[in-house]
């Protein structure tokens, strides 16, 4: 198995009714760099990328990464279901914490570099650099489409109440190390293995068994009730002060999520309104590229933190 050669601690915070779970590495008097994950994800999903960052750029870090609401062991009042403006309030509170008064470098993987750009765009101030991992945003919408997302939104939550909408179980940590290795091709079995077990825990079941559950609430299948905005996303992004690295991976995640509704030239013209961005990509890397690629992912962090 694999064997973290930066072990993270742990901290449990309070944040707005929730116990936060938060992974911290480093020196808290060191520069701040916070590390938001992506749906069904959880924060150690970032121990490969601090593994292979270089020592003299560790040692200048404190760095932050969360289980978002409702994911890892990040625990709250029960909710049905789940929003980006609830996790951009989250983050507030989070860097509130940590670096209060400060500007720190941000970065986030597919849902998680959505809401940094969000977050980027409502408190420029709060960000010194920016770097998105894949979080491309959604397909553009109508407004016609409303009513339908509406009903669509009902229909779930009840879905959801009756419990016809859950994850998945597994009935051993290999059965979970299965599953993120066909899910992600390129991940290797000692990481699987180490991943499994941050990514799901066992948990006793009524009929006294016990199945591997993942660390996620299954109300984050509920779709969004409101639409997304394309329009709003780009004064957003036009708001946004901090230089900006957007990372992709090879792979084309959108043309295997969205086929023509979303495709990378759509989301491309979409970052031209970043007033300072710039573009790299991972070779050899699908959607999970800090699992694929992590040497050369830190390699492109650590020189975009640090360029003058």
């Amino acid at each position: 198995m694999y064997q973290a050669q930066r072990p993270s601690r742990s901290e449990f915070l309070p944040i707005r009714l929730h116990r936060y779970h938060v992974r911290l590495w480093g020196n808290p008097a060191a520069e701040p760099l916070v590390l938001v994950h992506g749906w069904m994800d959880v924060a150690a999903s970032y121990q490969f990328m601090v593994d292979a960052l270089s020592p003299g750029f560790f040692d200048q870090r404190f760095i932050i990464a969360p289980d978002w609401r409702g994911f890892g062991h990040s625990t709250g009042p029960a909710c049905d279901h789940y929003s980006f403006p609830d996790y951009m309030g989250d983050l507030e509170w989070l860097l509130d914490h940590y670096a209060p008064g400060r500007a720190v470098d941000l970065v986030g993987h597919s849902m998680g570099g959505n809401i940094a750009m969000m977050y980027a765009g409502a408190r420029p101030e709060r960000i010194r650099r920016l770097v998105n991992l894949e979080g491309f945003g959604m397909p553009a919408t109508r407004p016609a489409q409303a009513p339908a997302r509406a009903a669509k939104w009902l229909d779930e939550i009840k879905s959801l109440h009756r419990g016809d909408i859950a994850l998945k179980t597994y009935d051993s940590a290999e059965g979970v190390a299965a599953r993120l290795m066909k899910t992600n091709q390129r991940l290797p079995q000692d990481k699987a293995d180490w991943l499994a077990r941050q990514w799901a825990a066992p948990r006793t079941q009524a009929d006294g068994s016990t199945r591997w559950e993942i660390l996620g609430d299954a109300a984050h299948r509920i779709i969004n009730a409101q639409l997304f905005r394309v329009d709003e996303q780009l004064a957003l992004y036009a708001a946004i002060t901090a230089p900006t690295l957007m990372v992709e991976a090879s792979d084309d995640s959108l043309a295997g999520w969205w086929g023509q509704r979303f495709t990378r030239a759509e989301f491309h013209e979409r970052l031209k309104a970043v007033p300072d961005v710039r573009r790299e990509v991972i070779a050899d890397a699908g959607h999970m590229l800090h699992h694929d690629q992590p040497q050369a992912l830190a390699g492109w962090v650590e020189n975009f933190l640090t360029a003058t």
